[in-house]
């Protein structure tokens, strides 16, 4: 690989430089605050390999300095190349979440009505887990298992893992999981078209087309480093970016296709539109690894055959795509019929034009049996650091073909009639033409001539040599969120495939495979039919059972709790989950409080735990040990390992879950010998599948050498590119993780799951409250609001009681085009009424002409922990009290949150609770608001904190 040089963008890299500078430069200050009441000469001194988990997002490797067993540093580790160093201000500020003095240490049980101050009160984890088990008894004998739910978070591994096992023991179906909004339509839309997860980019592989797509990972860690982010950018020959705002990066991009929010599927298939239109698309992979060659037949019914769903459950698929059985009795359902163009060229017609691929044998009429392709080369791009992978050579067709993807034929059905056949890669060009950069224009906002320079930058190879595209595409959380989720991946995943670019060097590869699964999940297994089949959402969204089995719908959980149909919810186990990150945070709020019992694993008092009737410490990252892998496409895998010794009233998630189990009465399923193994005794059993070493061992051989490869460690699995070519995304077989064995451009899954909804091939629909479907809505509220972007010091709703993350960002922030903010009177840091028709919460003004007239950006997830009363705040400036909870991706069911029409005025004393634009707690103390103000050093390590305390 070559080295980075300096460019045009050498802006970009001297603020990465002074960035580097200033981390290197921050551990004296870092340690003092840190160390302030030890010694100072400290006896014993030492560093801790480690994987950071201060965002859920990114494996970071990372150094933890301990000085007399108390940790004082956090510091990039230089030999993990993935995260090439990088370690940022979450991360060192883990210090201070560590040691905060608010953070719970102490199992509680509430003795105040839910929605009051909880009173609560200090018990022994014997009566925790006593009630618990109780409780869940009691619920199960009472109402049944499927009136308990679990609500899970992001990504810690070792809690959502662990919740989601938990459904078994409870019996139940029921999971509200913040997937459904954030990964969880990526999984869908991949798993619908193609494989697993294969919207994750191979970043560190440097694309020479870089495209973000809805994100920041530069700020952010999402999906991959800052630090591999900005490499990335600043080496790649064109860097695009497609966003609503400027973001920090755009500036230093070659285009910038700012699109109107939600509108994303409309600019992906304009880009697909004049890839075709070009003739860009790879000719070979179309014809033979896309179902654009599959005939489609609007003349016949839908048929098909039994397959396997994602959920490992059977299904029936049953399609419009021609096949053997549809034109010959007899004839077999697993052969999909294309159109020869060689054939017709030799003067034959109607079927004797016809051949096929059969999804049973795995290859065309007339190939001899398949077998994984093993002809290839070493690849010549791959990530600084690590090993090359193996990059087969494209199969080609043998005996010789020529699938048609243009024309309409006749054929003969089995019944003796005519009927008019179409390729799907026909249908597909025409769906894209509806989106011609044109015609895309005036739905996205972003000017024809840049969507065109924008799709042929990413689509004509700079070096067609290398036999693959340019690189993938970045696709990140805001497609997810604009009422067309699935949908959006879909155009995506299409838009990858014709390119070349999929599971290519610095392509979308999709998650890393090695030695486990990117979540730790001891303990459980799947649910009979018979409690699955009772899911909550599987009416509205057909999809949830039996084909993917991975969450139920949390609009519908809440709805139940409300109205008890179709039946009661009464329990819920929260474990890293809230309820402020989907459907209308108040509206969610008023629901749990309903419930007859929560239970709850916490590092702090937050909204959401604010519910339960038991609380329960957890251990912070710096005093875990788990195994980890990278969830994206970096290939790496390591470890969390303790540096410092938890509090010691408290407890590991996973064995909570287990002592959970045990107060039920259940057996824990293991294998490991104990019947109640602690949680060191489950990763042992992990590691000992994957390196035949206990955990201590595994840790030890971590700390002596560091992230494993896994393209080396893994050559099959990990290693191989094209793996459609080799059979490794279907255990042996050929092709992809569909009904056909295809990238699926029409989607036999929904085509028959929600038959005649239009979903077969992709495509864009406006969000449900746009100025185009919503107009006279928008009349009332004319501002487009979305959400969510990036914040350097803040994961979510994480890290706002952090010292050094509050200081730097004190309040939510509302993006306000300067031209707007002069005609509504708004001046630069005025506390702003963002209202909605469906709720109004306050922001701070940030006058910025990186985003569009008409167009507001707000920040998500905020609630404030300095106040004490039990919603701590987050009605006040939670910017999801704002969404309609009906407004949902039709598929999926992700709701709508970043197309939403609002109408913006200044707060005043004369429309603002306590005559104060500030937000106040319930005695009318205002909110942190700057950064000098005491209550943040009250934050800091041996400080007094500001809730209450239940120490001896």
């Amino acid at each position: 690989m070559s080295t980075l040089t300096m460019t045009r963008r050498s802006l970009i890299k001297a603020s990465a430089l002074f960035g580097a500078i200033a981390v290197a430069a921050g551990p004296k200050p870092m340690q003092a605050l840190a160390a302030a009441d030890e010694p100072s000469a400290p006896t014993e001194v030492k560093r801790v390999r480690s994987c950071c988990r201060a965002c859920g997002k990114m494996e970071c490797g990372v150094w933890v300095t301990v000085e007399n067993g108390r940790a004082v540093k956090v510091e990039g580790d230089e030999s993990a190349w993935h995260s090439r160093g990088n370690c940022c201000s979450k991360s060192q500020s883990s210090l201070q979440a560590a040691y905060h003095p608010d953070r719970l240490k102490h199992p509680l049980k509430r003795t105040n009505p839910k929605g009051e101050d909880p009173g609560w009160q200090r018990i022994g984890w014997d009566e925790a887990f006593r009630t618990i088990g109780d409780k869940v008894n009691e619920t199960i004998a009472k109402y049944g298992g499927q009136s308990i739910f679990s609500m899970i978070g992001t990504s810690r591994i070792w809690s959502m893992s662990g919740g989601n096992a938990m459904t078994y023991y409870f019996e139940s179906p029921n999971v509200h999981y913040a997937s459904q909004i954030c990964k969880g339509p990526r999984f869908v839309g991949t798993r619908i078209s193609s494989y697993d997860g294969m919207f994750w980019l191979a970043t560190t592989e440097m694309p020479r087309v870089y495209v973000q797509w809805g994100g920041a990972s530069e700020i952010s860690n999402y999906d991959d480093s800052c630090r591999s982010t900005v490499d990335a950018a600043s080496s790649a020959d064109t860097h695009i970016i497609v966003d609503p705002r400027m973001t920090g990066m755009g500036k230093e991009s070659d285009i910038w296709c700012p699109v109107r929010p939600g509108t994303d599927g409309a600019m992906a298939l304009s880009w697909a539109n004049v890839i075709i239109e070009n003739e860009l698309y790879d000719d070979l992979y179309v014809k033979r690894w896309t179902n654009g060659p599959f005939l489609y037949c609007a003349d016949i019914e839908p048929t098909g055959f039994e397959t396997k769903a994602p959920s490992t459950r059977m299904f029936e698929v049953k399609t419009r795509l021609l096949k053997e059985s549809d034109i010959k009795d007899g004839g077999s359902p697993k052969r999909f019929m294309i159109w020869d163009n060689l054939l017709e060229a030799q003067g034959k017609s109607g079927n004797d034009c016809l051949t096929f691929y059969d999804v049973d044998l795995g290859n065309f009429e007339g190939e001899g049996p398949w077998t994984p392709q093993t002809q290839g080369k070493q690849s010549e791009q791959y990530a600084p650091g690590a090993v090359p992978g193996f990059l087969p050579d494209p199969v080609q067709f043998s005996p010789e073909k020529d699938p048609a993807l243009y024309g309409e034929f006749e054929v003969t059905l089995k019944s003796g009639a005519s009927a008019k056949v179409v390729p799907v890669w026909q249908l597909y060009a025409e769906r894209c033409a509806e989106y011609a950069p044109e015609k895309a224009e005036g739905i996205t906002g972003v000017p024809a001539e840049t969507i065109r320079k924008a799709a042929l930058a990413y689509g004509q190879r700079l070096d067609p040599s290398t036999g693959y595209g340019n690189g993938g595409i970045q696709y990140m959380l805001a497609i997810e969120h604009s009422g067309n989720a699935v949908q959006n991946v879909r155009c995506f995943d299409s838009l990858v495939g014709i390119t070349g670019n999929f599971d290519t060097p610095g392509g979308n590869r999709g998650g890393t495979k090695g030695g486990w699964g990117s979540q730790f999940t001891p303990g459980g297994k799947m649910n009979p039919p018979e409690i699955t089949e009772k899911i909550l959402g599987k009416d509205q969204f057909p999809l949830l059972y039996p084909w993917l089995g991975m969450f139920s719908d949390a609009r519908t959980v809440l709805e139940a709790i409300e109205t008890g149909k179709p039946y009661g919810m009464h329990l819920c186990m929260l474990s890293s989950g809230d309820h402020m990150n989907m459907v209308n945070a108040s509206y969610a709020w008023e629901q749990l409080k309903k419930l007859d019992f929560m239970f709850a694993s916490e590092l702090w008092h937050a909204p959401t735990s604010q519910l339960s009737d038991i609380l329960l410490p957890v251990h912070h990252w710096l005093e875990v040990d788990c195994v980890r892998i990278s969830q994206g496409a970096t290939g790496v895998e390591g470890a969390t390992c303790r540096a410092i010794e938890p509090p010691s009233d408290t407890m590991w998630d996973i064995d909570i879950y287990t002592n959970v189990v045990k107060a039920m009465g259940k057996e824990w399923l293991s294998t490991a010998e104990s019947d109640y193994p602690t949680g060191e005794e489950q990763l042992s059993e992990t590691t000992k599948k994957a390196y035949g070493m206990t955990w201590q061992e595994f840790r030890q051989h971590f700390q002596d050498n560091g992230w494993a490869d896994c393209k080396e460690k893994y050559p099959d699995t990990w290693g191989t590119y094209r793996r459609y070519e080799t059979g490794q995304y279907m255990a042996g077989s050929p092709g992809f993780w569909t009904p056909t064995q295809k990238q699926e451009i029409w989607s036999t899954v929904l085509e028959t799951y929600m038959p005649d909804s239009g979903f077969e091939l992709p495509s864009y629909k406006e969000p449900p409250h746009s100025p185009i479907a919503d107009p006279e809505l928008c009349q009332e509220y004319p501002y487009v609001m979305t959400t969510g972007r990036r914040i350097p010091v803040y994961f979510h709703n994480e890290h706002r009681q952090l010292p050094w993350c509050r200081e730097q960002w004190p309040v939510p922030r509302v993006e306000i085009n300067p031209e707007d903010a002069a005609e509504l009177g708004i001046n630069q840091g005025d506390w702003v009424w963002i209202e909605s028709k469906w709720g109004k919460v306050r922001q701070t003004a940030d006058l910025y002409y990186g985003i569009d007239k008409g167009v507001i950006n707000c920040e998500h997830q905020w609630w404030l922990p300095e106040f004490s009363s039990p919603s701590k705040g987050f009605e006040l400036v939670n910017v999801n009290c704002l969404m309609d909870k009906d407004a949902q991706c039709p598929i999926g069911g992700a709701t709508n949150i970043r197309a939403v029409p609002v109408k913006l005025y200044k707060a005043t004393p004369e429309n603002s609770p306590n005559g104060n634009p500030t937000p106040c707690d319930i005695d009318g103390t205002p909110m942190i608001s700057t950064p000098d103000d005491p209550r943040l050093k009250a934050w800091l390590p041996g400080g007094t904190g500001t809730d209450q305390h239940y120490e001896d």
